[in-house]
């Protein structure tokens, strides 16, 4: 890559960041007004709906379809670099187990609004090719990155993160017994502390990106993350109050203790 080519590319990687963060800022402000597209808030209008496996596996492929290209690619000279290639790693991790994983373990599913899929495909093809491209053709680490705090940090806040959502998206899972209809208050894990723990999860694994590769690329994904997340976190803690009225007081919307 050209030397001009490559500082171009990196001005339309940064100012891909802060748009992120200006839709992120627009998506919270939306989401204070408006009710969700999909799930158990979706409205009777949105006819045209995408099987909920189906949405899951296409909407997040992108996601791992772009870094799969990256480091089968020649021409990725920042993939040389053992930080590069873990930090690309672990957004290939979460991905990977988005849409190879997470969909085929879902017990049915409500059919998801096609815009909803049509917007989480345009999401995840332009964050895809933002994290995947920055990470190898742009991010220069030390060989020693791996041992700073802020890795190390970042990296087992992202573990962690990760583990909590699983575990949360587990519980979700069989909230319903064979036979069961209708919707329950979730048990256990961080639900004890949060109605939404499954976004709180989610909202660390990326805090923890972000902090691990220490670049406006990965912050700008995890800003998106928490405006995304928080305001269906919001939506869902006054659903449950309004359906159940043994539902928990104490419990916080996403954050335990704080909000």
């Amino acid at each position: 890559m050209a030397t001009a080519t490559g500082v171009a590319e990196e001005h339309l990687l940064a100012a891909l960041a802060y748009l992120q963060c200006a839709v992120g800022c627009a998506v919270f402000a939306r989401n204070r007004q408006t009710n969700s597209v999909y799930g158990r808030h979706a409205l009777p209008s949105h006819r045209l709906r995408v099987p909920a496996r189906a949405a899951w596996v296409v909407q997040e492929l992108p996601s791992l379809a772009l870094p799969l290209y990256q480091y089968a690619s020649e021409s990725a000279p920042r993939l040389r670099s053992a930080p590069n290639c873990i930090l690309l790693a672990m957004f290939l991790v979460h991905y990977g187990h988005r849409c190879l994983i997470y969909p085929f373990l879902m017990r049915g599913g409500k059919p998801m609004p096609l815009l909803a899929c049509t917007m989480a495909i345009m999401f995840c093809t332009c964050n895809g090719y933002l994290q995947s491209r920055y990470l190898s053709h742009c991010a220069v680490y030390a060989d020693d990155w791996v041992t700073d705090p802020r890795f190390l940090i970042g990296f087992g806040l992202w573990l962690t993160g990760m583990l909590i959502n699983i575990h949360s998206d587990h519980i979700l899972r069989n909230l319903r017994k064979p036979g069961d209809t209708g919707y329950k208050i979730p048990r256990g894990g961080l639900f004890e502390y949060v109605t939404a723990a499954n976004y709180f999860g989610e909202i660390m694994e990326w805090c923890g990106y972000a902090l691990a590769s220490w670049s406006v690329q990965g912050a700008a994904f995890a800003f998106f993350t928490f405006c995304f997340l928080s305001g269906r976190a919001k939506e869902h803690h006054e659903w449950y109050l309004r359906k159940f009225e043994e539902y928990p007081k104490f419990r916080k919307i996403i954050i335990p203790f704080l909000f």
